[in-house]
């Protein structure tokens, strides 16, 4: 997929959906990230879901799927992950995924929505993204978007979230600094490349 021009200082944030699992919950989680980005003149964000992006389990650097990511990844000012939590940690194939890239994740910022079926809603998994992703050198941002028991935000009609005004503030927070920290990484960058 090619890359398109972004409105002047806008920051290119790539928002990875981090479950492949049948039945998954992902995907409504990333529907409504999307409408709090949607209308944002300072962001633009490009959807990778893991489903659709499974790699090998074996690091291949020359495999397709592989490259055909590259590019996407790279273009980015940073990035957002909507993880659940599965067994104290992330999913293995989000790991994999991570793990097949490194240029490409350096010196970014990071954001992070979590959920989980328990009261811990996805804070494990985040916390293991905030280690891994420090070896990249990234800034993990302070303010996150937790749904514990995540069953439970949706309404009686099946809609989530179900507390959207809630859900809506600690997204705009965690997005504001996404922006802040996208930019000044940007244009820092510029000056300087990223290792020089």
């Amino acid at each position: 997929m090619p890359v398109s021009p972004i409105p002047h200082e806008a920051v290119r944030a790539v928002v990875v959906v981090g479950s492949a699992r049948d039945g998954r919950l992902a995907p409504d989680i990333a529907r409504w990230l999307a409408d709090q980005t949607d209308g944002r003149d300072d962001l633009v964000t490009d959807v990778v879901d893991l489903a659709d992006a499974l790699l090998p389990a074996t690091l291949d650097a020359g495999d397709p799927r592989t490259a055909a990511l590259r590019p996407r990844l790279a273009a980015a000012d940073a990035f957002v992950f909507i993880v659940p939590e599965y067994n104290r940690s992330v999913p293995g194939p989000l790991k994999t995924l991570i793990d097949s890239f490194n240029e490409e994740w350096q010196a970014k910022p990071v954001g992070f929505v979590g959920y989980g079926l328990g009261m811990a809603g996805g804070v494990r998994a985040v916390e293991h993204l905030r280690q891994i992703f420090a070896e990249f050198h990234c800034v993990g941002l302070k303010d996150t978007v937790g749904f514990p028991r995540v069953l439970e935000h949706y309404d009686a009609e099946g809609r989530f979230p179900a507390d959207a005004e809630a859900a809506a503030a600690a997204a705009k927070v965690m997005l504001d600094q996404l922006v802040w920290w996208g930019r000044v990484l940007r244009d820092a960058k510029k000056l300087r490349p990223y290792g020089a």
